[in-house]
């Protein structure tokens, strides 16, 4: 019998250009449906990353308060695969349970 039980996993990345690398990887090698996709700034503050990756230099509003979070619900089976794959597109933490 095949573990259909879900997981939900969370990336913390430093600038937004890692996390949303990490979300076509999510999507195009794990499968995970963009809509079950989050990304959200990890704390209260409103934050492009804790530093600049060059594409949102030009704008003013771009603060660097702090890291960026990526979660999604996957399933149980791919935990390992999407852990790695997740560090390998420069997430700095990485969760899931």
């Amino acid at each position: 019998m095949a573990d259909d039980s879900t997981a939900t996993i969370r990336a913390m990345f430093d600038t937004r250009e890692a996390a949303d690398l990490a979300v076509e990887h999510l999507v195009q090698q794990h499968g995970i449906s963009r809509p079950d996709i989050f990304i959200q700034s990890a704390s209260d503050q409103n934050t492009t990353g804790t530093h600049s990756s060059r594409g949102d230099v030009a704008r003013s509003d771009a603060t660097h308060e702090g890291v960026i979070e990526v979660s999604a619900d996957i399933a149980a089976s791919k935990m390992q695969d999407v852990l790695k794959s997740l560090t390998d597109s420069g997430a700095i933490r990485v969760s899931g349970k």
